[in-house]
């Protein structure tokens, strides 16, 4: 069997499943257009794969005149990769080693810091007003206040928005798994201007409509080397910036598994820090103390697992893990999350510990929050 026939098969079985199925229906579509595609699979080596690398390393992206990132190489060669393996064992197709294995990927650009310059904000928005644009302008604005991701804001759904409570429930992100987002009042303000409905998408834009009219505003309003994921990095940035939350409570907040990876998004700007440092601690000592007090809850240990039970909160809160290192690290985001939404919706932290009954298998566990 050819490559493109195998991959045609892959995209069939395996891809359109995938929440990232656009993307990756891309990369099939490049790698079904190369040299590689009309090969027998048992017959491409790790030649082959590292001659491909290099060839895309060489080429020249259409859209933007600059040289192809690495990162599309990389994510081409680890679709490559998978596809190999899934061949094999599942597809019974390939009766050979995964070539790509001994194959060198391209390393992972570092991480983009573009920040909104000044008045590009303003540009983007006379734009979209005077071509009332409303729905391009309400997204880049949910983005901003948000920080969620495209496909997250693109797929939000009416009945998927509390307008009384301030949440938007994203039922399943890039991640896996799902998420309530805090909404600020400008983000309501905003949502409230688009008209609400019961059910149905918020935003009829495709991630290719969206991707398309981004460009042509950006060439516009003359904004260079802009990107939409830029505002994630924006709106990341100025959760920080407002010097009240703190790297649990942001990322209960984004939907980020790996504090590693939010780090890198906040390359915050030092004067405006500075400025704010005294006045920005006050305030987060004060919300610390409204808030954030030490949380109370029940801790067991059985079959291996170790499980926290705050039933202080409606309904109450249940966090597993396989160590107490982990599941502190989780009761803690799952607690601010918890409290975040209180805040948001106006109400106080439970008094928590009132409703403790200990039984004998049962000691206190104590989520303590940094206030400083």
């Amino acid at each position: 069997m050819f490559l493109h026939q195998g991959l045609a098969l892959y995209e069939e079985r395996v891809s359109i499943h995938k929440q990232g199925y656009e993307q990756e229906r891309y990369r099939i579509q490049q790698l079904s257009r190369s040299v590689l595609a009309h090969r027998e699979i048992d017959e491409i080596t790790s030649v082959d794969i590292a001659s491909y690398r290099d060839a895309r390393l060489a080429c020249v992206n259409s859209a933007t005149g600059r040289m192809l990132a690495p990162a599309t190489v990389r994510h081409e060669l680890v679709l490559l990769s998978h596809f190999f393996d899934i061949a094999r064992v599942e597809f019974g197709i390939c009766s050979i080693p995964n070539p790509c294995l001994a194959v060198r990927k391209p390393k992972p650009a570092p991480g983009r810091d573009r920040r909104l310059r000044r008045g590009e904000e303003r540009l983007m928005g006379r734009y979209c007003t005077g071509l009332q644009k409303l729905e391009l302008m309400s997204i880049v604005q949910l983005a901003l206040e948000t920080a969620m991701r495209q496909g997250e804001l693109l797929s939000l759904r009416w009945e998927n928005i509390s307008f009384r409570t301030r949440i938007a429930h994203l039922p399943e992100t890039k991640n896996g798994n799902k998420r309530d987002v805090p909404l600020s009042e400008k983000a309501i303000s905003v949502l409230r201007r688009i008209g609400s409905k019961p059910v149905g998408r918020v935003f009829t834009y495709t991630q290719a409509g969206l991707k398309s009219a981004w460009r042509t505003m950006l060439a516009r309003v003359r904004i260079e080397d802009l990107h939409f994921h830029d505002l994630r990095h924006e709106a990341v940035s100025r959760l920080f910036e407002l010097g009240t939350l703190d790297i649990m409570e942001v990322a209960a907040i984004t939907g980020h598994r790996s504090l590693s990876m939010l780090k890198r998004y906040t390359h915050l700007r030092a004067q405006k820090l500075v400025a704010k440092l005294d006045l920005g601690r006050k305030r987060a000592q004060r919300l610390a103390s409204e808030y954030f007090s030490p949380q109370f809850g029940l801790l067991t240990h059985e079959g291996g697992l170790w499980q926290a039970y705050f039933p202080d909160y409606e309904p109450a809160l249940v966090v597993s893990a396989e160590t107490q290192e982990e599941l502190h690290t989780r009761a803690q985001s799952a607690l601010a999350m918890a409290i975040i939404k209180r805040m948001m919706s106006g109400l106080r932290s439970p008094t928590t510990g009132e409703s403790l009954n200990i039984s004998e298998n049962e000691q206190i566990i104590t989520i303590e929050f940094a206030t400083t």
